[in-house]
């Protein structure tokens, strides 16, 4: 088990990417909006290194979300799979080279309807939208539009991510948690195998709903 959750949850999106689940990288993403109400859409997962990058609109909803707080949480759900992961952090912009490139890797239909959209804002109608792409056709033949300077990538930087296996039975699974570096299994026969695997990882683990307790069967989700 790695002591790196990104680690981990690299394995575990290449094994559902493997059984063959449904888009595997779909990721409900929630954000706070300016009233203080909890905001969830699904994103794609578009990168994994040292956090989870996916790309939008910035002038979005979404956008506008985490410019005034970057705090986010994403939950991946594999239902084929009796799993899921939650992941909470801070969002920050990817860089203007790697937005450029992730752009320049989309179809070109779809970077026509990116820059012609402007998401989440009310248009006239339809027809408004097809006169806007017809239009950055007629500029680009090729389909070749520049990135627009409103559209690029965030990188959820985690700081707890909680992996849920429910189990056949709904309850019978394992959690694996993560805060700070730190990670400890919601049972004892698990706990077991991971401290000897790290050495004394969990008896330096923090519990996060108080002192550290001999109660090993803890869950923090």
């Amino acid at each position: 088990m790695a002591a790196d959750p990104l680690i981990e949850l690299r394995g575990w999106v290449d094994r559902a990417v493997a059984a063959g689940v449904t888009e595997p990288n779909g990721m409900t993403l929630a954000t706070v909006d300016a009233d203080g109400a909890p905001s969830a859409r699904v994103v794609l997962l578009r990168g994994l290194d040292d956090g989870l990058v996916f790309y939008t609109n910035y002038d979005s909803p979404k956008g506008h979300d985490l410019a005034r707080d970057p705090r986010a949480a994403a939950v991946l759900c594999w239902v084929d799979l009796s799993r899921q992961i939650r992941v909470t952090g801070t969002c920050t912009r990817v860089s203007p080279a790697e937005s450029d490139a992730y752009w320049a890797s989309r179809p070109p239909g779809s970077r026509l309807s990116a820059a012609a959209s402007p998401q989440s804002s009310v248009i006239a109608d339809a027809a408004e939208l097809t006169r806007r792409v017809a239009a950055l056709r007629a500029r680009h033949p090729g389909g070749n539009v520049p990135r627009p300077a409103h559209w690029g990538g965030f990188r959820l930087r985690p700081d707890r991510v909680v992996r849920i296996h429910t189990g056949k039975g709904g309850n019978d699974g394992n959690d694996l948690y993560w805060r700070s570096g730190n990670y400890i299994w919601n049972n004892d026969k698990d706990r077991a195998t991971l401290k000897n695997r790290v050495g004394d990882v969990i008896d330096r683990c923090r519990y996060e709903d108080g002192p550290r307790s001999e109660n090993r069967n803890t869950r923090h989700c």
